[in-house]
């Protein structure tokens, strides 16, 4: 690995992780959109929400198919599901972007309208230079291998696993974007030569939703420094990485409940709130 690349650490990601003021409100907290979630996969959506809330976001604002809607509210009944302002967005988890309706392409053409923060996640990887918002985009190796090649940068995942370093600066580089790319190593890296690696602490993390809860963390943290991100753009790679941190601790902390065992994605997001508490009194 390049030496120039650095751990991202709990004292890093403390720096990124502040307790609401008494003057604060739940709009001052920052307002995340969600956009993610199918028929097919609407556990995608509940996982993100999820996560968001419990990242410590002030609202979430969720679109999608009235199902989904449904099991959202079920689980997290605080959820608004009708439009207003937010100050950033998290769109594309459980989404197949081959079976996007006229309505999801227009709530996906809004929020990227938007020109807030916004998180690509897999069914909105494609969507990545549509738009001049401040980006962060979450694949893992197989995604980028089809993002990179689908512009006409032919790549394989074994090539991608090989050198996931180099690939993941040549992707920011290309798509002008920070890039977050999943994995036992997560690397975090923008355009501007800023790269961060965080290493996951249990290898139980390796389970499905696991990647929706990461988006839903990721979102309330930009939402959160919305204020933040308007004046310094660099402030997107940090969150970004403290993101992958609070994930994998959340983790371990849910893993170490079961001695160390097998965990589910919901059991890492319920974690998280002891994580965002902990970094916040360092």
């Amino acid at each position: 690995m390049d030496g120039s690349w650095r751990e991202w650490t709990a004292d890093d990601a403390a720096e990124w992780v502040v307790e609401p003021a008494a003057v604060d409100d739940k709009y001052a907290r920052g307002v995340l959109g969600i956009v993610t979630g199918s028929t097919e996969y609407p556990g995608a959506a509940v996982l993100g929400v999820e996560a968001a809330h419990r990242t410590g976001v002030g609202m979430v604002r969720y679109s999608g198919p009235r199902a989904v809607r449904a099991a959202v509210l079920a689980r997290r009944p605080e959820t608004v599901t009708v439009a207003g302002r937010v100050q950033a967005w998290l769109i594309g988890s459980g989404i197949d972007p081959a079976r996007r309706s006229f309505v999801l392409l227009g709530d996906l053409q809004h929020a990227l309208a938007d020109r807030v923060p916004v998180v690509l996640d897999s069914g909105a990887l494609d969507l990545v230079g549509t738009h001049t918002a401040p980006t962060v985009v979450t694949p893992h190796l197989r995604e980028l291998a089809a993002l990179l090649t689908a512009r006409e940068i032919p790549v394989g995942i074994e090539e991608i696993r090989a050198d996931p370093a180099g690939w993941a600066e040549r992707a920011a580089r290309e798509l002008g974007v920070a890039v977050l790319l999943k994995g036992a190593v997560t690397y975090v890296c923008d355009p501007d030569g800023d790269r961060y690696t965080v290493t996951a602490p249990t290898h139980w993390l390796a389970t499905a939703g696991t990647g929706d809860v990461l988006g839903g963390i990721l979102g309330a943290l930009l939402a959160t420094h919305h204020e933040r991100l308007s004046v310094d753009a660099d402030a997107l790679t940090a969150l970004a990485a403290t993101a992958a941190w609070v994930h994998g601790e959340a983790a371990r902390r849910a893993s170490a409940g079961v001695a160390g065992g097998p965990i589910a994605a919901l059991d890492v997001a319920e974690a998280v709130p002891g994580v965002i508490g902990m970094l916040a009194g360092r």
